[in-house]
């Protein structure tokens, strides 16, 4: 924690109050809150980065002779320019920074302009292949740069600035915030500080509450970012759960590592800035709209498959669990499978009736062994393909829970509600790492959270192939 006389703020003799309604009036091209100058940085912000690209892209073409073969060549050449912008896009280059500084991003620039290209090799020439490559790299770099020129020299006199707001109002959080006013070119109004301890007098903009009022700060106010300080007043845990409770709000959200001093094994692109002070941006609530996209697709076309192949091993447990118990194979119990939402889940029967199954935790006086067997190798979840297939779960994610018990747990274990932000899973990052059964909920709850807020495609692939790997070894946890 930097020392007071190390960050000490310059005093002023305008209060709080006086000084943001200076700074309103010295940025005319912001607007008010419902004006057109609300929007319009959020629309540079979300755009200005991708049409550069683009621009840049299509020049590139021009200039390199790429398409000058005829009709095959320029849509190779448009498909090599779609490439560049997704690869662009999935490795969050788009992002507009706060530090709008380029040569952070030099190295991932030249990686998405050089390695599509490659591919044109097979098609055309060598030296046309070549040369789009440097023209590619090359005017991408620069057209950035312009912008970010423009952009700062905007953001001075006041043009296309953001209201932000910075969560924790200590000597650190009230200095980020004066930061803020005396570097206009960052293009953030700081309008306000959230923090649990009472409200100081000497803050360079004024209190605006608790971090529990965050969301409807971020609403009322129009805020675009979020700076997150560490402070001794608001505990870690309950800054974590107003974080995910604002979300959905758009508003961008930075943290300040403790120890910011330190340099951190983190690609300077993926970080920010401002004023020497690097920021961890969060990822944004919902993740990338093209993955989520893809997950229920996905979850249909996997489950489908997994059925044609299981189908026949189910069929057998199913005759078997008929012959041995007398009883019906599949078993239907209510649980909570979203946020909001109950859905009937089926499973291969591993228990002789009992009353309380809806509200008993463990019944292993009730269980067979070719049950436990079922439960030990995870059998007896595989008619949840069914479930998957009608949009009742999805094939990964946090599993689902009777309502009874998440009640309880949501009331009992701190963020065990959040775990809801995903459909509920045939199998889950905790079941594969072994919490499953009679193990921590706590523990359990931070593996789903885990999930949630690290979900990709990709890690759903992981999961699944693990869980195969676990079913095929015997119930025997697979480690990655």
């Amino acid at each position: 924690m930097p020392s007071d006389h190390e960050h000490a703020l310059a005093p002023s003799r305008a209060g709080p109050r006086a000084r943001l309604r200076g700074s309103l009036g010295a940025h005319p091209g912001s607007g008010s809150p419902g004006g057109s100058g609300r929007w319009a940085p959020a629309v540079v912000r979300r755009l200005a980065l991708p049409a550069a690209d683009t621009v840049a892209l299509a020049v590139a073409v021009a200039l390199s002779g790429a398409s000058t073969g005829g009709a095959t060549d320029s849509l190779l050449c448009a498909l090599y320019v779609v490439t560049v912008l997704v690869v662009l896009a999935a490795g969050r280059q788009h992002r507009l920074r706060i530090c709008l500084r380029v040569s952070d991003q030099a190295g991932r620039i030249l990686i998405a302009t050089t390695t599509p290209v490659l591919v044109l090799l097979a098609w055309l020439p060598g030296t046309r292949v070549l040369a789009l490559a440097l023209w590619a790299g090359g005017l991408v770099f620069a057209c950035r740069l312009v912008l970010c020129l423009a952009l700062r020299g905007a953001h001075r006199r006041g043009l296309l600035t953001e209201p932000a707001v910075v969560v924790g109002s200590g000597t650190f959080g009230a200095y980020v915030a004066e930061l803020m006013r005396t570097h206009p070119e960052f293009g953030l109004r700081p309008m306000g500080m959230l923090d649990d301890a009472p409200p100081r007098l000497d803050l360079p903009v004024p209190s605006l509450g608790s971090p529990s009022n965050l969301s409807d700060v971020v609403q009322r106010l129009g805020i675009r970012r979020v700076i997150v300080c560490f402070s001794a007043d608001s505990r870690d845990e309950d800054i974590v759960t107003v974080m995910r409770a604002s979300r959905p709000l758009g508003a961008d959200v930075y943290v300040v590592p403790r120890l910011y001093e330190l340099g951190m094994a983190v690609p300077r692109g993926c970080l920010d800035e401002i004023w020497g002070i690097p920021l961890i941006p969060l990822r944004s609530f919902g993740h990338s709209p093209v993955a989520l996209a893809l997950k229920r697709p996905f979850d249909v076309v996997a489950s489908l498959v997994l059925f044609a192949v299981a189908g026949p091993l189910m069929l057998a447990l199913a005759v078997a669990i008929r012959l041995r118990s007398g009883q019906t194979a599949l078993f239907r119990q209510a649980r909570v499978t979203g946020e909001g939402q109950v859905a009937p889940i089926l499973k291969l029967r591993t228990l002789v009736d009992h009353a309380d199954h809806d509200t008993r935790w463990t019944a292993e006086e009730h269980l067979s062994p070719f049950g436990r067997w079922l439960r030990a190798t995870h059998m007896d979840e595989l008619p949840q393909l069914l479930n998957v297939m009608r949009g009742d779960m999805s094939l990964v994610g946090p599993r689902p829970e009777r309502p009874h018990f998440a009640e309880r747990f949501s009331r009992e274990i701190p963020r065990y509600a959040g775990r809801t932000r995903m459909p509920a899973g045939l199998t889950g990052w905790a079941q594969v790492n072994g919490l499953n059964g009679d193990t921590s909920i706590f523990e359990r709850a931070r593996f789903d959270n885990y999930y949630v807020e690290y979900w990709s495609v990709w890690l759903d692939v992981v999961i699944l192939a693990r869980t195969l790997a676990t079913v095929v070894r015997g119930g025997r946890r697979v480690r990655s």
